[in-house]
């Protein structure tokens, strides 16, 4: 399943990571890479959590990506 997240860089060069579907599954990370696997074990552990108690899991996003040349 795929779920949109946003990366943010704070003042300190550290990565921050959310994924706003998911209300509070937030991660960091000291690189990119790390950040992202970081936020893939806490959705991944949200996910669980959420199947663990019953409650609604929230649908994958489908969407295409198109290259535009400007």
């Amino acid at each position: 399943m795929k779920y949109r997240i946003i990366l943010e860089q704070d003042e300190d060069g550290a990565y921050v990571a959310e994924c706003p579907i998911l209300p509070g599954c937030i991660s960091q990370g000291k690189t990119r890479k790390e950040v992202i696997k970081n936020i893939a074990d806490a959705i991944k552990g949200y996910l669980e959590s959420l199947k663990k108690h019953n409650e609604p899991v929230p649908l994958a996003i489908k969407e295409e990506i198109i290259e535009i040349n400007a």
